[in-house]
């Protein structure tokens, strides 16, 4: 193309979107038609004006992609991390009505990543503070909140009634949870989910013809490699870019960019570090075998609202429940008898990861991972690696950030170790914080 053609190409671009822009001006100018069955005018003016950049995307198909966006029905599980970026443009996109799950509170914790949430309303329901938000930056969308923790009993009397399911939880219980009553209703899930500098997307149970979570996940994963942000800690843009490719996903799916023909299933994974990559991998189809999507399912309706199918059993929990009572001291016993006598006699090991410990610990204290503890396979000698005093006659008191890890520690210690003289901190460092010394710095 030459030179001229191009300048005549890009004046011709120009003349048509001024225009649109005329259009869209007369638009707004014009009274609203009064006779009800015109389709002349199906949006609102105002509507017209807010969503006029987007209808002339030619991807969006104009003012019937808007219709298709406007009737369309989304419920979000959690308003958290994940939720909280889709939530504002699938809302700004014009959503016609938006469902939001979440039963927890807003803490200060949230508030590097949530960003619907602010200082101003810690403590406050997350739906309702999202649902706030959302009112004020699209008055058009009908936001419904459920307050309440999703589980067997509740969820297909929340799910009924939407179109599709965005899947912004944290936990492999609720996965299972959501994906299974949505392959019972028939609905389509966009799941996603992140943590530290990584997340990853995926589009399940499409149509009814693609996988869902079981499909992917027959196995749930073991309960001590499942890490939180609460417990792993998490970037806010981090798990921001991945809410956001959820929110594009589901406005994609809304506007049949996927369709029977060209859907194939895929995950989508996300990494920040050291430097930002996104990788697609294409993932098998459904599965004639799986348990609920398969030929021959056994989780319905029914057996997941009586209580048979047990997810929590399913998927398993962490057993911290190792100590007796009589190996597990209150923070105050820790206080009194240990951390205020001036002639040390025990020796305090504080078994978090070194970078939550560097953050905030006590004073006289040894850092020795609970994951460093188990591979050193009871051997004294690798213990005094880290701990050079450190003898099978030894007193050792145990702390971790909120009293789990240090159970396991305690039992590795008096089990593998062979150190009699070994005793936990109920409640551990945050405990600690909490009712002995609020000046620490609590992350």
């Amino acid at each position: 193309m030459s030179q001229e053609e191009l300048l005549k190409q890009i004046e011709q671009l120009k003349l048509e979107n001024s225009q649109l822009r005329n259009e869209l001006h007369l638009t707004s100018t014009k009274a609203k038609p009064t006779d009800s069955d015109s389709n002349e005018y199906p949006l609102t003016l105002e509507e017209y004006h807010r969503y006029g950049r987007q209808m002339i995307v030619e991807e969006t198909g104009g003012v019937k992609g808007q219709i298709k966006l406007k009737n369309a029905r989304v419920l979000v599980i959690g308003a958290g991390g994940l939720g909280c970026p889709s939530l504002p443009y699938l809302a700004g996109a014009g959503i016609g009505t938006i469902g939001i799950v979440d039963n927890d509170t807003i803490d200060t914790s949230n508030l590097h990543r949530q960003i619907l949430h602010d200082s101003e309303h810690v403590g406050m329901l997350k739906c309702e503070s999202a649902k706030r938000y959302l009112n004020k930056l699209n008055p058009n969308v009908n936001v419904i909140t459920y307050p309440v923790r999703l589980d067997n009993t509740n969820a297909f009397e929340i799910f009924k009634g939407y179109d599709l399911v965005l899947d912004c939880t944290d936990t492999p219980i609720t996965r299972y949870l959501v994906s299974d009553v949505a392959v019972n209703l028939g609905l389509t899930i966009v799941s996603a989910s992140g943590v530290r500098t990584e997340g990853q997307l995926s589009i399940l149970n499409f149509k009814n013809i693609g996988p869902c979570y079981r499909c992917f996940y027959p196995v749930p994963p073991s309960p001590n490699s499942v890490s939180s942000c609460s417990e792993g800690g998490v970037i806010g843009p981090c798990i921001g870019l991945v809410g956001i490719m959820m929110a594009i996903e589901t406005i994609k799916i809304i506007l049949d960019i996927y369709n029977e023909e060209n859907f194939e299933p895929f995950l989508m994974q996300y990494s920040a570090f050291p430097k930002q990559t996104m990788r697609t991998f294409r993932m098998r189809g459904r599965k004639a075998d799986c348990k609920c999507c398969g030929s021959n399912p056994s989780i319905t309706k029914e057996t997941i609202e009586s209580g048979q199918i047990n997810y929590r059993e399913f998927c398993g929990s962490c057993n911290y429940d190792v100590c007796t009572a009589e190996e597990r001291i209150t923070v105050q016993d820790f206080e009194n008898n240990y951390h205020k006598i001036e002639k040390k006699n025990y020796l305090l090991l504080d078994v978090r990861p070194p970078h939550h410990f560097k953050i905030s610990h006590l004073p006289d204290t040894f850092n020795v991972p609970v994951k460093t503890l188990r591979n050193m396979d009871g051997s004294i000698e690798e213990l005094q690696k880290y701990i050079p005093e450190v003898n099978k006659d030894s007193e050792i008191i145990v702390m971790c950030r909120f009293g789990n890890d240090s159970r396991l520690a305690t039992r590795l210690l008096k089990d593998d170790f062979k150190i009699t003289n070994v005793k936990d901190v109920a409640g551990g460092f945050f405990k600690y914080i909490d009712d002995i010394d609020q000046t620490l710095p609590k992350y």
